[in-house]
């Protein structure tokens, strides 16, 4: 019988339970802090240090901030933008790991590490030009068109000048498109993948499957736990955007709850309504934390299955 990697003492024990008491309190004082806030009244919230006592205003703050930030339609918004995303990243992060570890074709695992160094390009970084991307989906083909002179002879041969333009500004294409590509999917997929038995493989090819139908029936069931993992964590990373929806929208028509929180937030010259602000905060965690809860069960067995 092996011994266990750490013994386990009375002393241990409690300095363990004690640090994930701590990291328990850290994580969930901010939550509590924005609930107790929602429920009380201007003066109360700005008196220092603010009571820690649940007040008696919480739904009729929830019931100002959802109409003065206009919160059902956004919520709709982020809620395809999130899963637009996480459901983009899962497929794509699933095909692309399946073609590097199942296809056989030269520079297969240089394109894997090329796309593993993007992890050091997140979006703020290349945010312009993926901008510049949006606005004009068509524009490199311009570009290309116009240095080999290929524009100049269409509009001789025709007498019609050549512009191609395709923007995605204030879409929902333009909000998903840019951000389904994921570095850390591919990994993941990639090293579950390698981890599948080449038994496995030769009896789906006995049995006359295809690359598809082999990836359809038995590679996704059997990753349905790192993809609930994945997808979870996704859902959570789009919910949370700020910078990209607030740059390439501009109608309110596509606005996300997390950009239409300075609504809540008056000008300089106005007093701000901190009460207001956290009701609008809290009602735009509540579906995310919807999420995790109904995923709670495969996303931990993902990330076991992910450390194994």
């Amino acid at each position: 019988m092996r011994r266990a990697m750490v013994e386990r003492t009375p002393i241990l024990n409690f300095f363990t339970h004690l640090i994930l008491f701590a990291g328990f309190v850290f994580c969930v004082a901010p939550f509590v802090i924005v609930a107790i806030a929602a429920s009380h009244n201007l003066k109360d919230v700005n008196d220092v240090p603010m009571s820690l006592l649940p007040g008696s205003d919480f739904w009729v703050n929830i019931k100002t901030a959802w109409t003065t930030a206009d919160l059902g339609p956004k919520l709709f918004n982020s809620f395809i933008m999130a899963f637009g995303v996480a459901a983009g990243k899962v497929i794509i992060s699933a095909l692309t790991a399946f073609s590097i570890v199942y296809f056989r074709y030269p520079g297969r695992t240089l394109i894997f590490w090329l796309i593993f160094i993007t992890l050091m390009l997140p979006l703020e970084v290349r945010i312009v030009p993926t901008y510049a991307v949006v606005a004009n989906v068509l524009e490199p083909y311009q570009t290309i068109m116009d240095l080999t002179g290929l524009s100049w002879l269409i509009e001789k041969m025709s007498g019609v000048q050549v512009q191609l333009s395709l923007g995605l500004l204030n879409s929902y294409s333009g909000l998903i498109l840019p951000l389904i590509a994921t570095a850390t999917g591919t990994f993941l997929y990639r090293q579950f993948f390698l981890t599948v038995p080449d038994e496995l493989t030769e009896a789906a090819r006995m049995d006359g499957a295809g690359a598809l139908r082999f990836f359809v029936d038995i590679l996704l069931p059997l990753s349905r736990n790192n993809m609930a993992a994945l997808g979870t964590i996704m859902f959570l990373w789009a919910w949370n955007q700020y910078l990209w929806p607030l740059l390439i929208t501009t109608d309110q028509s596509h606005a996300m709850a997390v950009t239409e929180l300075k609504q809540l937030i008056p000008n300089v010259g106005g007093a701000p309504e901190w009460h207001i602000a956290m009701a609008g905060t809290l009602i735009i965690m509540v579906p995310p934390m919807i999420v995790v809860v109904l995923m709670q069960r495969w996303f931990v067995r993902g990330l076991i299955a992910t450390e194994k």
